[in-house]
């Protein structure tokens, strides 16, 4: 190949690409000769355009895919789009079209951005969540997970947004509100489908110590979430009760504060609270308002604290003579525990409010110290392995750590007959019932005669009709009295399909199994599964460490049971990569003519020093740095923009460069012309090799290649360890080492394609430009990875700075084993040196082998 003499992007990167897809180089085959590698990345959702923070994403995974196949892999890298969701409705019903059309444009939008970036994907996996071809698979193991006992039905308390009227999950509940309406959500009760995701508490719990290869704090946050914990769990004996209700069953965590009890707190959803509703519309109003409430964490903490006195009072285990009162509280939720707690307030910040706010007893049962004055302005709630001292405890030991108490409160408990230890969990069941027509229809039917019937398999997929409007709120399903009427798969009689679809975290947990066998007729393929599975290294954000992640490993057992997936596939994700965000400055105005802020794109303002002003009319507007890069704030970088600008290498290489890539980093212009920059080097330094004469003598071979060789060790250990930053940093070191070089034509020759080898990972396009420039045999995606030289490594000589009175004065090499006074001799004998001396003595002369010589005079 002719030297281009300049660096041109858009000619080589389209010129590469069109090679690749050519060769079919990355389309994975089940091959019995090579090892398997299963890079994936967490795959997006189509919203329609995507932006720096998913260039980041897939660049990391292409450089381990590219890597791979240079080390000898079989490499999977497949991609696909995780399509169904509310986004979809709420755009049919905001620009009138249906939710496919929209989902399936933004998918070739997506896709037609992606591909200029040259990532080493097999596009012959592509799946979509949203295509029947994907989804009639997930039903069909619905219908074996149901017959396998993972699936049952119950009426639950749920998140219910009254705007959008669905259900949303704990995680799309915003400060109270609905994630995408704003609304403020209320707890109803509804019959809902659920995973026995619980059932498995303990065995996912246990496999996250096998996760050698996860990030610490994602396992920390899975294990957090399925809470394991040994309590009590007792019954008070009530006093007044309805008839049938004369006890009280409570499960706590913290017995050793059963001493400090004063109030018993029931869920407005507690059996009790709704016998009392029906006949007293002061509880009925009161219940509706906690109702009001969201279910989550965090709305419960932050809402005021609410209770209503219900009269009913119940004795104390250990002093009946003791009366506590029975109140319906807003922060008790009926699904975790038993729905009935006791309070103690001197050691729980809720209970705490709510005694303060309702006058009751605050009743210390440990202290910070012996002497410590129980009047307390706010709950004390130490670590649970911190010793404090127990006034009222159960232990003739004084100075205990919470655990310590908790399990003499357990023995001294179940000795007086007052209740068992017990061990339960945080983990509920996992409901997956959604009431939106943008999702996988749940494959079962409402017969008068058999009840609920799981639809035949061969009458799968249950498709979702396309004939469906969004003009008034609420799931178009139950409105299509067509689509819903429908033989009973049992007795044949007409009856009714469900309308419920599926959490779109359903069609997450498993689209990394499909993509083994993508286009088979069953979910999996076994001997497909068994060659692929597991993935070995995922990538993703960390926001998907908890639900996601472990609903995925929950599914792959349930898999495994139902005979998709081999039980060695039980844990999925044999590694896993969280890595940070692409970050971007937001530029804001204070407020547009609807009296909201107005956010700038970055290509809307011009950068003066410190300060940003519109491109257009001039005016500043303000700043705000480093922010998460957001549609809804405008400060997207459009990756396109850059690839026409700089191209794709530029980017690939500017989002690996800057920071690990566990951490954030920031995209700047100047940051991409600086990369960009680096490449024409690069570029230039081939061309120059080039064109050399054949055979052209030169010095420093030896130093050269000893360079090169110390770059492929420390470039490979780099991306070994994801420390991608670390191995561009190499590169540039090595780099400016050859910019500099005047070795031989061979040595140089030898050294820039071997650069390229080792930039090919990150930048792909150019590496190949220079392989073929080179003439390298064939495609460098294809060529193996470099060897190390060992012997290289070790330099025989050393450079030594030489300091005069602390400055550095000049260097000298030597041999790494040459004697201290040989040093001396040579470090004096330096021209540096001599003319500072002027003929006088030095001092002191201190050598330190292999590092420095100072010089004092």
């Amino acid at each position: 190949m002719t030297s281009t003499t300049r660096y041109t992007p858009s000619e080589i990167e389209a010129r590469w690409q069109a090679a690749w897809e050519k060769d079919e180089i990355f389309k994975a085959v089940r091959s019995a000769d090579k090892p398997k590698y299963y890079v994936l990345e967490m795959f997006p959702y189509p919203s329609g355009r995507i932006h720096m923070g998913h260039v980041r994403n897939y660049t990391l995974g292409d450089v381990i895919a590219r890597y791979k196949l240079a080390k000898g892999f079989n490499v999977l890298h497949p991609m696909g789009w995780d399509s169904f969701g509310l986004a979809a409705e709420n755009a049919a019903m905001q620009k009138g079209i249906h939710p496919g059309e929209w989902t399936y444009q933004n998918i070739e939008d997506m896709k037609n951005q992606m591909k200029p970036l040259g990532f080493s994907l097999d596009w012959s996996r592509e799946i979509a969540t949203c295509h029947p071809d994907y989804y009639q698979h997930q039903q069909a193991m619905f219908i074996d997970m149901i017959d396998a006992g993972l699936i049952y039905r119950k009426n639950a308390i749920v998140n219910w947004d009254p705007v959008d009227m669905t259900v949303l999950a704990n995680e799309q509940v915003e400060q109270g509100r609905g994630w995408r309406s704003g609304a403020l959500v209320e707890r109803r009760e509804l019959t809902q489908w659920f995973f026995k995701i619980s059932d498995y508490s303990e065995e996912l719990l246990a496999g996250l110590d096998t996760l050698e290869n996860w990030p610490a704090k994602v396992r920390l946050m899975q294990e957090n979430w399925i809470g394991k914990s040994r309590g009590l769990q007792f019954a008070f004996s009530a006093i007044n009760a309805p008839d049938g209700h004369d006890r009280i069953e409570v499960y706590t965590t913290r017995p050793d504060t059963l001493n400090g009890a004063s109030f018993v707190g029931i869920s407005p959803d507690h059996p009790i609270a709704k016998l009392l509703e029906r006949d007293n519309p002061e509880v009925a109003a009161f219940t509706a308002e906690c109702r009001k409430g969201g279910t989550t964490e965090e709305a419960i903490e932050t809402a005021e604290k609410l209770g209503f006195d219900t009269g009913i009072r119940v004795r104390h285990p250990f002093d009946t003579s003791q009366e506590l009162p029975v109140y319906i509280a807003n922060f008790i939720l009926m699904d975790y525990g038993t729905g009935a707690i006791f309070g103690c307030p001197a050691h729980d910040p809720r209970d705490f409010e709510f005694a303060t706010k309702y006058g009751l007893p605050i009743i210390s049962t440990f202290l910070p110290s012996e002497d410590a004055n129980e009047e307390l302005t706010e709950a004390f709630v130490p670590a649970k392995t911190e010793k404090v001292f127990f006034n009222r405890g159960f232990a003739g030991e004084q100075w205990q750590t919470g655990l310590e108490a908790i399990d003499a409160a357990i023995t001294f408990c179940e000795s007086q007959g007052v209740g068992q230890g017990v061990t339960k969990y945080r983990l509920r069941d996992w409901g997956l019932s959604r009431q939106r027509y943008w999702g996988c229809p749940i494959p079962v039917v409402h017969c008068d005669d058999c009840g609920v019937v799981p639809e035949k398999k061969e009458n799968l997929p249950v498709k979702l009709p396309e004939d469906v409007t969004f003009d008034v709120p609420g799931n178009p399903l139950d409105r299509h009295t067509e689509w819903r009427t429908t033989p009973c798969p049992s007795c044949g009689k007409p009856a009714q399909r469900e309308t419920d679809t599926m959490d779109t975290f359903v069609d997450s947990s498993w689209y990394y199994a499909r993509f083994t066998a993508p286009h088979a007729d069953t979910p999996t393929v076994m001997d497909d599964a068994e060659y692929w599975m597991n993935v070995d290294q995922y990538i993703g954000g960390v926001e998907h460490a908890i639900l996601h992640l472990l609903y995925a490993r929950f599914f792959a057992r349930a898999m495994e049971i139902t005979g998709h997936l081999p039980k060695s596939a039980a844990e999925p994700f044999d590694a896993l990569f969280t890595q940070g965000m692409v970050t971007h400055a937001i530029y804001k105005t204070e407020a547009g003519a609807d009296g909201r802020p107005v956010f700038h794109y970055p290509e809307e303002v011009d950068l003066k020093g410190d300060k940003a002003f519109l491109k257009e009319g001039g005016s500043e507007v303000e700043i705000i740095p480093s922010a998460k890069m957001s549609k809804s704030k405008n400060n997207v970088v459009d990756p396109l923009s850059i690839i026409s600008a700089f191209g794709a290498d530029t980017a690939r290489w500017f989002v690996l460069s800057d920071s690990p890539p566990e951490r954030d980093v920031e995209w700047t212009a100047s940051g991409a012309e600086a990369a960009y920059k680096h490449l024409t080097r690069v570029w230039n330094i081939c061309d120059r090799i080039g064109a050399m004469e054949d055979g052209a003598k030169g010095e420093g071979d030896d130093d050269l290649l000893r360079q090169m060789h110390k770059a492929i060790h420390d470039v490979t250990m780099a991306i070994e360890s994801f420390g991608f930053n670390a191995a561009i940093a190499k590169l540039y070191g090595f780099t400016a080492t050859l910019q500099k070089s005047k070795a031989s034509k061979a040595a140089q020759r030898e050294a820039v394609m071997t650069l390229a080898q080792l930039m090919s990972p990150m930048t792909p396009h150019l590496a190949e430009d220079i392989w073929a420039n080179q003439g390298g045999e064939g495609l460098i995606a294809k060529a193996p990875w470099p060897v190390v030289d060992e012997s290289m490594l070790k330099d025989d000589n050393v450079t030594l700075p030489i300091q005069v009175n602390g400055k550095r004065r000049g260097e000298i090499n030597v041999p790494a084993e040459m004697p201290k006074d040989e040093v001396e001799k040579l470090a004096l004998a330096h021209e540096a040196v001599i003319r500072i001396l002027d003929g006088g003595t030095p001092k002191k002369v201190i050598v330190v082998p292999g590092r420095i010589v100072n010089v004092v005079v």
